[in-house]
């Protein structure tokens, strides 16, 4: 079988063919940059958001710490206040040194 290349078919080779792959591949090669454009934008925004969330939890974190307060004033807190309610509960008592139940008391 003998293969000719017709100068129609060259024509329409070189007039239709080769522009409309050169378009096709244009738009494609278009298309990638502008993925990849929008993909880097997206990820600095991400890494924004992030750094702005690491921040803000840091500072969440150092205002806990700072108005919590700290376990050893927490039992000397404790420990007043059982001594003022003992002290009350002695009182309530008729000062007979009971150290008595609070469901009667009620």
């Amino acid at each position: 079988m003998q293969e000719s290349w017709s100068p129609e078919l060259v024509w329409w080779i070189s007039v239709v063919e080769l522009p409309t792959l050169a378009a096709l591949f244009w738009l494609v090669w278009r298309n990638r940059r502008d993925q990849d454009k929008a993909v880097e934008e997206l990820r600095r925004r991400a890494e924004a958001i992030a750094t702005e969330s690491r921040e803000s939890l840091a500072a969440y974190k150092l205002e806990v710490a700072k108005s919590y307060v700290s376990i050893p004033y927490l039992r000397d807190v404790e420990r007043r206040l059982t001594g003022h309610l003992l002290r009350i509960d002695s009182k309530v008592h008729g000062g007979h040194g009971g150290h008595g139940d609070w469901e009667h008391a009620a």
